[in-house]
Parts: C-alpha cells; sequence; structure tokens
C-alpha cells in the first residue's frame, strides 16, 4: 500500500510538471503583483482544503523560508463567530462571500480552493470577489468543474483522488509563498 500511494503522488507530480507550469507562474506573478501593491490575500476553502488555506495565510502572516515582514494573508475559515452567524443567518453557501464583501477591496487577490472546483461556497465567494474588483485564483483538481469559467486562473490538478489534489494544493501553495518570499 505504501509504495502505492508514493508512485501515484510522484505520477501526479510528474502530471503537474507537464501541464501546469506556465499556470502556477503565471499565479505566482498574480500573488506577488498583490502583496507588491499593498493589497491582501483571501483564501478560502472546505475541509482539508480549509486547512490548506489556513496554512497559506499563515506562511504569509509568519513567514515561509526567509525573515521578512509580515504580510496581509487572511483565511476566511477561521472566524468562528462569523461562520456560524453567516451560516445562521444567510447560509452556508454564503460564509465566505459574506466575509470578501466586508473585508476585501479592489485590488486584493481571492484565492478559493476546491477540489471538485464545484464547491458553492466558494462559487459564491468568486462571484463576490468578482464583484468587488478582486483577481481571482481557483485551485481545483479533475475537471476544474464550475470554477472554470469564473476565476482569472484556475489551476486545475489533473487527478480525480482527492488526497493528491491537497497534495498538488499545498505545494502549489508553498510555490506561490516563494514567490512572494523572493519579492523581499
Amino acid at each position: 500500500m505504501v509504495i502505492e500511494e508514493l508512485y501515484d503522488h510522484q505520477k501526479t507530480i510528474q502530471a503537474v510538471i507537464q501541464t501546469l507550469t506556465n499556470d502556477i507562474e503565471y499565479a505566482c506573478k498574480l500573488i506577488a503583483d498583490c502583496i507588491a501593491a499593498g493589497n491582501k490575500v483571501l483564501i478560502a476553502g472546505n475541509g482539508g482544503s480549509a486547512a490548506d488555506a489556513q496554512h497559506i495565510a499563515a506562511e504569509l502572516t509568519g513567514r515561509f523560508v526567509k525573515e521578512r515582514r509580515p504580510l496581509p494573508g487572511i483565511a476566511l475559515t477561521v472566524d468562528t463567530s462569523a461562520l456560524t452567524a453567516i451560516a445562521n443567518d444567510y447560509g452556508y453557501n454564503h460564509v465566505f462571500s459574506r466575509q470578501l464583501e466586508g473585508l476585501a477591496q479592489p485590488g486584493d487577490l481571492f484565492i478559493g480552493i476546491s477540489t471538485s472546483g464545484n464547491s458553492q461556497g466558494i462559487l459564491n465567494a468568486f462571484a463576490s470577489a468578482t464583484t468587488i474588483g478582486c483577481k481571482t485564483l481557483g485551485l481545483s483538481g479533475r475537471d476544474g468543474g464550475k470554477m472554470n469559467g469564473i476565476c482569472d486562473m484556475n489551476i486545475v490538478v489533473p487527478s480525480q483522488v482527492t488526497a493528491r489534489i491537497q497534495e498538488m494544493h499545498i505545494l502549489i501553495g508553498h510555490i506561490l509563498c516563494k514567490a512572494v518570499d523572493n519579492l523581499f
């Protein structure tokens, strides 16, 4: 079992290298330009993708590799009072869009993470981000789902396996943080 999982991971990363290098480079430019312009990065996802959102935001506000000033990275998944109040009053599918409407400004970058590309809460957040004037970056998998048509860039991990998609999402997140580190 162990060797099969490792080989499956290796196969997925090879597919990412072959098909997504240019997309990841473009995403690095999106996040670097956002931070360099003094804007913030807002990130959201559900379940394991929520953990990835928090991880990436922490790398921005703390540090990734290089010592640097803290940067504005906000995971929309961590405010339990906002999440539960918005879910109670408006429905769970609005927990991220309502927060974006209150926190985001034109020029910010919203990163939505959904392994299927079809999470309604993430789709609603993309719609709000676009209305506000934020740049939008999706991290998805499978065929990219509905996120394909609503993001400035949707990085679609070429896998049907949720675990492999999530593994690539955090790797891509680390690459984005490295691009930000390179600014300093």
